[in-house]
């Protein structure tokens, strides 16, 4: 099955703990370099919500093609939330991410077939400990074209799950940006605990099955 299962016995409670609450900065690192790419100078916009926004986050950074990911909000009726609002799941957002591409490089529907791989689509609004509506498995289209390209890539990924997929796809509405401590979270944090027992494990296999790059190409 195409599909990243995380061990959450041992981990649970705290990586439940992390979601919802600031870490301290760690400076330490992975290696940031990566092969140089002849960008077109053109990008486009993909937007994705697969769970806790960190964990999405740091696996379209190491994706060649990816010029830029945000954290941020969006899919809710409340304008300009904050991370605890969002997290009390009162403002209908859902943690998501900005990401912008060089079509050139890499396709919208590669994106979509990353976004499959690396979280579960068949839980609603639940990705391991993390429940509620704020991580629900969505695709926000910006274009007629996109929401075709999410259709299809969606109905080709049934394939791979046993379950229903339940990821939603909606139409682009405003996109607020998370506070600043929640950018680059895995790369300023990778000690914290939900990095540690979370998302490191989900990078690991995505690395080894060749998803996404071993270092982080998102400068």
């Amino acid at each position: 099955m195409n599909q990243i299962t995380l061990n959450f016995a041992a981990s649970s409670v705290l990586a439940l703990l992390a979601a919802c609450s600031p870490m301290s900065t760690d400076s330490s690192s992975e290696p940031s370099s990566s092969p140089p790419i002849a960008w077109s100078g053109q990008t486009e916009i993909a937007v994705f919500g697969s769970g806790c926004f960190w964990c999405t986050e740091a696996v379209y950074e190491h994706v060649p093609g990816v010029k830029k990911v945000i954290s941020g909000y969006t899919g809710g009726h409340v304008p300009n939330p904050n991370y605890k609002e969002v997290c009390e799941g009162t403002t209908g957002h859902a943690e998501a991410t900005r990401i912008e591409f060089d079509p050139a490089v890499v396709s919208y529907a590669k994106l979509l077939e990353i976004f499959f791989e690396s979280h579960d689509p068949t839980t609603l609004n639940r990705q391991g400990a993390d429940e509620g509506t704020q991580y629900r498995s969505a695709i926000f289209y910006a274009s007629d074209a996109q929401k075709q390209t999410a259709e299809a890539v969606k109905q080709a990924a049934q394939k791979d799950f046993d379950d229903p997929i339940v990821t939603e796809i909606t139409s682009l509405g405003a996109f607020y940006e998370a506070e600043d401590y929640h950018q680059d979270y895995f790369k300023n944090n990778p000690n914290a605990g939900y990095c540690s027992f979370v998302i490191k494990p989900k990078m690991k296999k995505l690395q080894q099955k060749g998803t996404i790059a071993p270092q982080r190409t998102v400068q």
